[in-house]
């Protein structure tokens, strides 16, 4: 599914509550994909880019109102500080006024102009270039709110994992504690139980801390105020199937939408055109002009009785470069430029395959961790009910009982973690393939 900048947060927000009425009304509880809709929508940095190809835009059409006529008032005022004379038959005679005026229309118009015709054709290549560095900020901004999503996920299951373990380690406290107050179990079980249930504290304060960080990191990219409370849908078991599900389909590794890839094309078209524009610094270039003036020539300050005459001319300008050095260099330089960046995209190329090509290993060695962490998990759910049933009849001991919590937790907080590295892994693989897209 492609996204697109939406006009309005509003819009957005009533199309979530809509979905989510059963929610708290002080509560916004969204998807991913309603998640990634909002931050293109209301994220300033997605807004820039989108005035960027506006800017480019009306740069290109800048450059084609040079094609059309100019028109202008042009007027001039002169004072002869010493007139002009000459000598006859022993005389001198003195030629001029002391005052001259002139004013009118002028209008030119460019008949043949090579570097205009160049310049249009690079300003196009700049407004392609604008759209596909904002398409590339929509996808940086597409990871880093589908990354910001998981992690939040992360921080609230392992919270929850956490807090169950808390729990149990307190529901266990409770009960050794009567049991030693019965005289049943020793005092060491009664303390080790207890250090075990205060240990975990701590530890449940810091994931709490993390869901919240993580949370306000998630607003930050929504372009969101900090007041506003928002929640996620979903955790991240419900990505297991799906994700197994992508993971046994084929998958092309190319790069033909990366979108650095693509700004580099742009980039070398960009010197290609700007070594044909400089190549028009030896052409000639043929410009038209027009002139209706009034100029009145007088030795005083009398406008009144001012003769204006007016006059009109039609012409050609045609200019025919010579030689200037520098025309040499710049084509030298150019072409100096345009190897460099073909290097660039050759290494650019090589490093890109190799990210995606590790994403890839990621992804499958994610996906083989996650079939064996839930074994782990399920052998661990079983060994801490034995462990419990020993204790019950006395034939295991406290730090059994403990080791199977602890052990269990690991378990359920290692599973976690590896279907959030592959979920990572995946948005930045898409990320390098260029693809707009959000995992469902």
């Amino acid at each position: 599914m492609k996204f697109f900048l939406k006009p309005k947060l509003a819009l957005l927000l009533l199309a979530v509550a809509a979905a989510h009425s059963a929610q708290a009304q002080d509560t916004l509880k969204v998807t991913l994909q309603e998640a990634v809709r909002i931050a293109l929508s209301e994220n300033p940095t997605i807004k820039v880019a989108g005035q960027e190809i506006k800017l480019k835009k009306e740069a290109r059409r800048e450059a084609y109102s040079g094609l059309f006529p100019e028109a202008n008032l042009v007027g001039s005022y002169s004072r002869a500080i010493k007139k002009q004379s000459f000598a006859m038959e022993g005389k001198v005679i003195e030629v001029g006024t002391d005052n001259t005026y002139s004013g009118g229309l002028s209008v030119s118009l460019p008949v043949f102009a090579p570097a205009l015709y160049k310049s249009i054709s690079l300003t196009k290549t700049d407004v392609d270039l604008a759209v596909e560095k904002a398409r590339s900020s929509r996808l940086d901004m597409v990871n880093q709110v589908t990354k910001a999503f998981y992690q939040l996920l992360l921080a609230q299951d392992s919270y929850e994992v956490l807090l169950k373990s808390y729990k149990q380690s307190e529901d266990n406290y409770n009960v050794v504690k009567a049991k030693y107050e019965q005289g049943s179990v020793s005092e060491y079980d009664k303390i080790s139980a207890e250090v075990q249930m205060r240990s975990l504290k701590p530890t449940v304060v810091s994931a709490r801390n993390g869901v919240n960080l993580a949370t306000l990191q998630l607003k930050v990219l929504m372009g969101m105020e900090a007041e506003v409370n928002v929640a996620v849908d979903g955790n991240l078991k419900d990505y297991e199937m799906s994700m197994f599900t992508r993971q046994a389909m084929p998958r092309p590794n190319n790069l033909i939408n990366n979108s650095t890839l693509k700004q580099l094309e742009l980039n070398a078209l960009q010197l290609k055109q700007n070594l044909k524009l400089q190549y028009t610094n030896f052409m000639p270039t043929l410009s038209a002009n027009f002139q209706y003036m009034y100029t009145s020539m007088n030795d005083n300050f009398k406008f009144k009785e001012y003769d204006w005459r007016p006059y009109s001319t039609l012409g050609l300008n045609l200019t025919i470069p010579l030689f200037k050095g520098s025309n040499f260099t710049k084509l030298k330089q150019t072409r100096i430029q345009m190897k460099q960046l073909e290097e660039n995209r050759i290494n650019t190329e090589r490093q890109l395959t190799m990210q995606a090509t590790s994403y890839l290993d990621n992804m499958a060695a994610s996906s083989e961790q996650v079939v064996s962490n839930k074994e782990a998990v399920f052998q661990a759910e079983k060994g801490r009910t034995i462990a419990e049933k020993r204790y019950e009849v006395g034939k295991g001991t406290i730090l059994e009982l403990n080791s199977s919590e602890v052990a269990l937790t690991e378990a359920k907080l290692t599973y976690n973690q590896s279907i959030y590295d592959y979920l990572v892994a995946k948005a930045d693989l898409d990320l390098v393939m260029g693809e707009e897209v959000v995992m469902e």
